[in-house]
């Protein structure tokens, strides 16, 4: 693998309703979200691209396959790509899985049989290996805003913060070969002691009126 053009999937039904989907396959597209997937199709439109991922979420695969269109590309679904698994707040208000997440540890699992950001943060880690160690130079990966923050943010080997900076919906980001490796290791480092970037002596911040308004 040469490059990867990492996207979160367009805007979804989940987004429009400020609801939490965090299980395959969950809810598809909304209207605005067809129309990001189609910009993004003409946006890529005279791009390389070799082998077309997704995670395994309605979302990711009908924005892959909006944006694909009739390309002839082969197709895989990645599940360590997927959404981190939220547990007893799937299909809950977006803002109580906030308010949990951002007063919980890293290290602490989602109740209801979810997942922890730090385990989440590895198998990212090992969906970036898997991508690297594909043969396809150019590579089109679509997956959900947390990986792809977590991502962005540690190729530059900044930690995750437990809340997180809003990631566009159906925006491609390029990145070569190096940084994908660089936030794998970032992430892994990150996994081994996790500490949220934005908590200050492992306290977290208070929460101030409107931060739960978030986009």
């Amino acid at each position: 693998m040469r490059e990867v053009i990492l996207v979160r999937h367009a805007h979804a039904a989940s987004n429009a309703e400020s609801t939490v989907s965090g299980d395959p396959p969950g809810v598809g597209l909304s209207e605005q979200g067809v129309e990001e997937a189609l910009e993004l199709r003409e946006t890529l439109a005279y791009e390389q691209i070799d082998l077309a991922v997704s995670s395994r979420f309605a979302r990711t695969q009908q924005t892959l396959s909006l944006a694909m269109g009739e390309r002839p590309v082969e197709g895989l679904v990645l599940p360590s790509l997927d959404e981190i698994r939220v547990g007893a707040f799937d299909g809950g208000p977006l803002v109580d899985y906030r308010i949990w997440a951002w007063s919980h540890a890293a290290d602490e699992e989602c109740p209801g049989g979810g997942e922890s950001r730090a385990d989440a943060a590895l198998r990212y880690a090992g969906a970036l290996d898997e991508l690297l160690a594909r043969q396809e130079e150019r590579i089109l990966a679509v997956s959900h805003a947390l990986p792809v923050r977590y991502v962005v943010d540690a190729v530059d080997g900044r930690f995750p913060a437990s809340r997180i900076d809003p990631v566009g919906h159906a925006v491609p980001i390029t990145l070569g070969a190096d940084a994908i490796a660089r936030a794998a290791a970032t992430l892994r480092s990150w996994a081994l002691g996790p500490r949220f970037a934005d908590w200050e002596d492992g306290i977290a911040p208070t929460l101030e009126p409107g931060d739960l308004d978030r986009p």
